[in-house]
């Protein structure tokens, strides 16, 4: 995985050079580095299925967001395919989070927390906000560790203000996204325990 790894950054870093060195009008270079930047990502996302091994894939999507950031100054303006892209990845990114264990491995959460910092503050620089909802997330130690979030989804009842606190930090994107997934899990859920075959198997 480390290899891969590896050389998906070499990959990204390469396009980032290119993008600088090259002859063509801004307008043409940062279409021709969107476009190469998601043939890279797609072959490389496609080695991992999201049902089966999350955790590498969300190794990908934190190197394709901080190497997009550190080339985003170069990204010309009028180029509509960047904030489309910027945005795309984030909400990727978020939506691959959101079906993650509840633990995500320390080292790997640490390596997200620091990379959409410095990817946010790049963008910033840039004028772009898209990452909102990722920072979001890196600001707390997991996906779903937030205590007020804990303390909702336990049916106990938090302080107002807490929760206050709590929905203006997650921002109204990333809260949706969060309740259709509970919904769709649920869902799943009593669909399974319905089926003939879960009491089989649960007697």
């Amino acid at each position: 995985m480390a290899s891969t790894i590896g050389e998906l950054r070499e990959r990204f870093q390469a396009l980032t050079t290119a993008l600088k060195e090259s002859t063509k009008s801004p307008l043409e270079a940062s279409l021709l580095f969107c476009q190469d930047f998601c043939q890279v990502l797609v072959e490389h996302a496609g080695r991992w299925k999201t049902d089966e091994d999350p955790l590498p894939l969300l190794e990908v999507y934190t190197v394709a967001i901080l190497s997009f950031a550190k080339a985003s100054s170069c990204l010309s303006s009028a180029c509509e395919n960047v904030p489309l892209l910027l945005e795309k990845l984030a909400l990727s990114c978020a939506e691959l989070l959101l079906l993650l264990p509840q633990h995500v491995p320390g080292a790997l959460w640490e390596e997200f927390q620091s990379s959409m910092k410095v990817a946010h503050s790049l963008l910033q620089e840039s004028g772009s906000m898209p990452l909102r909802l990722l920072t979001s997330m890196a600001q707390q130690d997991g996906v779903w560790a937030n205590a007020t979030l804990s303390s909702i989804l336990s049916n106990q009842t938090p302080q107002t203000e807490h929760v206050h606190q709590y929905l203006e930090l997650e921002g109204p994107t990333l809260l949706n996204m969060r309740i259709k997934h509970l919904i769709k899990v649920d869902t799943w859920k009593r669909e399974l325990v319905a089926h003939p075959l879960y009491f089989v198997h649960h007697k």
